[in-house]
């Protein structure tokens, strides 16, 4: 099987990996032997006891998340890949095929390779019968969600790392079967989405792909939306989601279960039921909800904004977060945010939702920042993301963290090839009980 892997035609896309890779690997295999002993940094109980959070304990090089500046992807913030990366038309959003490659390979693309990973997504996109008869098994009100984590899982036993493993493939060569599994599953993500959204809101009335179309925009289609707006919107929010690091938990969780050597299905699946928490993906959701219950009960947000003053502090008095705002690293407003809200800007400028979004922009953060222990009062993704699907009919709140995922395994699969490249070793931190803890601290 190793053999027929190696003398398989590459794409050229995955020729570059692999010429890549070779240099990287042996930086990696110099740093380790010579450096292994260099300090990078110190541990303490707060950062341990408080989620690790700042503390350096992994390598991910496809994306880096600034406090001050904000996400880059492999060094260019979004304002500068919304400028450089290929686009469907001139004037329009960035295609996430062209982040894909940008984090794959640490290069800008032309516009000749987003072609290829549209074609070759397209061209590797059917579903296994299987796949779909999974979903039809599930009760039509399941959550959407398990809907797509159940799919993803199933597909494992497609896997060609799986079957390159079994049949005894070398270490140095785990990329490889890996990299056509990750082309393989990114492919299958606007399918296994579309059919799930079409299954569960719309009586299982289907719509076929149009291959003619980029990935995105596929989505759409399938979804039932052909409105070039949407097209575009869900081109922005496909490269918006991709990626945030590896320390957020469904990147995380894919890494250290990727670690074990566990097939990209495995673990991509597990960094899904990671996203669907109310502390991460989830928290999209969580936005409208909030948002709906706030009108409701003050009426129109903008009309008197000491109301929206008073609600806040309601919810923050109940012993809740206000969902959209604050971040574990972020102290500043979200990159993220700022694009959306100028794409709302553009396209939505009277819609209600929106005008509403900006007065909250406009008192949350005055709100929250008045509070000592708060140290991000600024709106991150989620606190906009919701507000465009629900203008365009994508009203199906439950739906959105679905959408985040199909994003996020874009970021999340391309650091996976390089986990696979680096052959990095199975993650396995050691942890103590409480009162080694107290001990440390003289308690």
């Amino acid at each position: 099987m190793t053999i027929i892997i190696q003398l398989k035609t590459m794409d050229h896309i995955k020729k570059r990996f692999e010429e890549k890779a070779r240099v990287q690997v042996a930086e990696l295999k110099k740093l380790v032997a010579e450096h292994a002993d260099k300090k990078i940094g110190e541990v303490t109980i707060g950062s341990v006891l408080s989620g690790m959070k700042g503390t350096v304990s992994l390598l991910t090089d496809t994306s880096k998340l600034d406090p001050d500046e904000g996400i880059r992807f492999r060094g260019y913030s979004i304002p500068e890949l919304q400028k450089l990366l290929p686009k469907a038309q001139p004037e329009g959003e960035p295609l996430p095929e062209g982040l894909f490659y940008l984090m794959l390979l640490g290069e800008l693309p032309g516009k000749a390779d987003v072609d290829f990973l549209s074609k070759e997504w397209s061209a590797r996109a059917e579903l296994p019968d299987y796949v779909y008869k999974l979903i039809d098994a599930f009760p039509v009100q399941t959550r959407p969600m398990v809907q797509f984590s159940s799919a993803i899982l199933s597909m494992a036993s497609d896997s060609r790392f799986m079957s390159a493993y079994l049949d005894g493939l070398g270490k140095q060569d785990h990329w490889d079967s890996t990299y056509e599994d990750v082309m393989d599953l990114i492919a299958r993500l606007p399918r296994i989405a579309a059919y799930i959204y079409r299954r569960t809101y719309h009586d299982s009335k289907h719509i076929d792909p149009d291959n003619s179309l980029d990935w995105a925009a596929n989505l759409a289609h399938m979804m039932g939306f052909d409105n070039y707006e949407v097209h575009r919107l869900l081109r922005l929010y496909m490269f918006l989601h991709a990626d945030h690091e590896g320390g957020n938990v469904s990147a995380h969780t894919t890494h250290l279960v990727g670690s074990a050597l566990s097939n990209p299905y495995y673990a991509y699946g597990a960094g899904m039921t990671g996203l669907a928490g109310p502390l991460h993906g989830f928290a999209n959701q969580e936005v409208i909800r909030w948002m709906f219950n706030m009108i409701e009960e003050i009426g129109p947000a903008c009309e008197d904004k000491d109301k929206i003053r008073k609600y806040v502090m309601k919810t923050l008095e109940e012993g809740k977060v206000i969902p959209g705002y604050g971040h574990a690293v972020l102290r500043k407003t979200d990159p993220r945010f700022t694009a959306q809200l100028e794409f709302g800007r553009k396209y939505l400028p009277d819609d209600p939702w929106l005008i509403t979004m900006t007065c909250l922009y406009e008192v949350v953060p005055e709100v929250l920042g008045s509070i000592s222990k708060i140290k991000n009062p600024w709106p991150n993704v989620d606190a906009g993301s919701g507000v465009l699907l629900l203008h365009y009919g994508i009203k199906e709140f439950d739906f959105y963290t679905v959408l985040f995922g199909v994003s996020r395994a874009l970021g999340v699969l391309s650091q996976l090839l390089w986990d696979r490249a680096y052959g990095l070793p199975i993650e396995r931190p050691t942890s103590q009980p409480l009162e080694w803890f107290k001990k440390q601290a003289g308690m």
